[in-house]
């Protein structure tokens, strides 16, 4: 009796949890009906995401534009976000470029950092490094871990500010305490290399490790490479071939060659 009780309890706390959610989306849509921006652009995210709702490109563009035209900086980061991406509305760089410089002139830190990266790539607009850093220096000093980790990039390659490994090691090391993989995988590197700080492989392996688990392509192919070579751990060729294998299924040519060179040696790595 005890298990079944204990069994309909857990169905009673999912059918609740349910129709929370469903309550949830139903006020919210509401408030997005009757103009309310920020409700407008958590309904835009629903649709995209497909959270409480089925997931709607062009339902989540719809909302977000509304929000967007009312001025609200996280629906306009958010909408160029869709164009970037062509989701739900034609790929179009320049409208992207549009509606991120509409939020990041808001101080919105993540329109910021995504009009830092549209002038680093020259997406939409002219390619400006100086621009790029201003940009992300603006979203860096928000606590925002994508604008650390691109303001940490220009300073390891001295792009639109003359090149500080001690600057670099510093917004890496804000955007990695944040868990940003990108950091992570990076300040990894520096570790490995002794730049900016005392070489430490050990320290170099851990970071690439925490990169790796969230998916960080350049993550997993460094730590092929240090079990390959036995930096900072026992050397291990299984190890090696298996973290290469993941990142080159992502596409890493790096992590292709490297499985290419191995089964020219007669070793290869069997997939189910």
């Amino acid at each position: 009796m005890f298990h079944v009780i204990r069994w309909c309890m857990g169905l009673f706390v999912v059918c609740f949890a349910l129709l929370a959610h469903a309550q949830n989306f139903e006020a919210v849509k509401r408030a997005a009906e009757r103009g309310n921006a920020s409700a407008q652009n958590s309904l835009g995210l629903m649709y995209r995401e497909g959270r409480d709702a089925a997931r709607n490109d062009a339902e989540a563009v719809r909302w977000l534009r509304k929000a967007a035209e009312q001025g609200h900086a996280q629906g306009q980061s958010n909408l160029g976000f869709m164009y970037l991406h062509g989701q739900g509305v034609a790929r179009d760089d320049v409208q992207a470029v549009k509606w991120f410089r509409k939020s990041a002139e808001q101080g919105e830190a993540l329109g910021q950092s995504n009009l830092g990266m549209m002038y680093v790539e020259g997406r939409g607009i002219a390619q400006n490094d100086a621009e790029a850093f201003k940009w992300f220096s603006r979203a860096a000093e928000q606590g925002n871990a994508l604008g650390q980790a691109n303001l940490g990039f220009m300073y390891y390659r001295g792009q639109g500010v003359a090149q500080n490994d001690a600057q670099a090691v510093k917004w890496y090391r804000k955007a990695v305490e944040q868990g940003e993989a990108s950091a992570q995988s990076k300040l990894g590197l520096m570790y490995l290399e002794g730049r900016g700080v005392t070489r430490n492989e050990a320290e170099a392996l851990k970071l690439f490790h925490m990169a790796a688990k969230q998916g960080n392509v350049w993550g997993q192919h460094n730590l092929g490479v240090m079990h390959l070579n036995g930096q900072g751990v026992a050397q291990d060729t299984g190890k090696a071939l298996l973290w290469f294998h993941m990142a080159a299924k992502q596409g890493n040519k790096d992590s292709i060659a490297a499985l290419e060179a191995l089964k020219k040696r007669g070793i290869i790595l069997l997939t189910p």
